[in-house]
């Protein structure tokens, strides 16, 4: 089985597989590890991870791990922390999808051991109301350089001189990407309760907006198949956004679509103390800050497992790569089953380095 990642072709065989995933890693989603001659990678104190393991000296042992999630879509990287969890020993438990608030909440209490989608400063609200630091550990940095902000379509951009949200003031602007007939820009936006609403709803008030744009809120993912049909039937369309997601992949930034400006930054006051340097990439101020995903984890969970503490701090995956693979769940692979064989096909590619922060995080116990 082959998966494109833009840059790279992932195969999928037991070939291919790594001695210390091997347990981890068959596509039937087996999670623990059985004896045999596959071992040749080492453990701690010299021994392979199946030495390890046989010996009952696995960090994980006895521990059960529940994973928690907001969206669909970040269940691919969620699933790959799984895997290096899995091979330390731990039993993963069917994980949680939850709105981001409650996430942090139910992270704290214990109810979730991590979540693997955690926005360092979108999330900081979030952060901050559920016990902070002395309920929970931030580490690492999972996912760097993930952007947030508004676009439009090109032909509209250019055709009108559209680079600035503060544009749609103007009633006559705004009316372009008026979908029923009320004569305001429907901005396609963020579901209740995420983070993004917070900022897009401060910046309406903040520049000027509320008489002229309307935040369109809901289910994001059928609201935005429905911008992109749009999109499709050469109308004007204006809508929220993020990296990674499969959208970046079907409206193409610079072809399809073009970031907006903001005339200056302004954001909540938990996250007052981004500057303008810190909201801005691709050559623009994009409004939200250029942000990390991190994994959040219970801090008592962190305390006493500190293999897992340093794996959490060291695994890094691509913003491409979790693009690519929100892409393949577009394309109609996006059963739980198959995003697992990603995650595993992932880790098969990158065995050389996952099986280093493995051969680390052991070595921590």
């Amino acid at each position: 089985m082959v998966f494109n990642f833009r840059n790279s072709s992932i195969s999928v065989s037991a070939k291919r597989i790594g001695v210390t995933t091997a347990c981890a890693l068959a596509i039937a989603g087996v999670t623990a590890c059985g004896s045999g001659d596959q071992a040749t990678d080492t453990g701690t104190e010299g021994e392979t991870t199946e030495e390890t393991a046989a010996a009952g000296d696995m960090p994980g042992e006895g521990t059960s791990v529940v994973p928690g999630y907001a969206v669909l879509e970040e269940l691919f990287q969620t699933e790959i922390v799984n895997i290096g969890l899995e091979q330390m020993g731990y039993t993963i438990d069917s994980p949680k999808e939850l709105e981001y608030a409650t996430l942090h909440v139910d992270t704290a209490n214990g109810g979730i051991t991590y979540t693997a989608a955690h926005w360092e400063t979108l999330h900081e609200e979030f952060f901050v109301n559920s016990g902070g630091d002395d309920a929970l550990e931030r580490t690492g940095t999972y996912i760097a350089n993930v952007l947030q902000g508004y676009k439009i379509d090109t032909a509209t951009a250019e055709e009108y001189g559209i680079t600035s949200l503060e544009q749609l003031q103007d009633p006559e602007i705004a009316a372009l990407f008026d979908t029923d007939g009320d004569g305001k820009a429907n901005l396609t936006g963020c579901n209740p309760g995420w983070g993004c609403e917070l900022v897009i709803e401060h910046q309406l008030d903040e520049y000027g907006l509320r008489d002229t744009v309307q935040h369109e809120q809901g289910q994001y993912f059928a609201l935005i198949a429905d911008t992109i049909t749009r999109y499709e039937q050469g109308e004007p369309i204006l809508f929220y956004t993020w990296t990674p997601l499969w959208v970046s992949g079907v409206l193409t930034e610079g072809e399809d679509v073009t970031w907006l400006e903001v005339p200056y930054t302004s954001l909540p006051e938990a996250q007052a103390q981004v500057t303008e340097e810190g909201t801005s990439a691709e050559g623009k101020n994009l409004g939200f800050a250029v942000d990390q995903q991190v994994i959040l984890a219970n801090q008592e969970f962190v305390d006493a497992n500190p293999a897992a503490a340093k794996f959490f701090e060291l695994i890094e995956v691509p913003i491409d790569d979790v693009s690519a693979q929100n892409q393949l769940m577009q394309d109609g692979e996006d059963t739980p089953e198959q995003i697992r064989a990603h995650a595993e096909a992932w880790v098969a590619d990158n065995q050389e380095q996952f099986d280093g922060w493995m051969e680390e995080a052991l070595a921590a116990q």
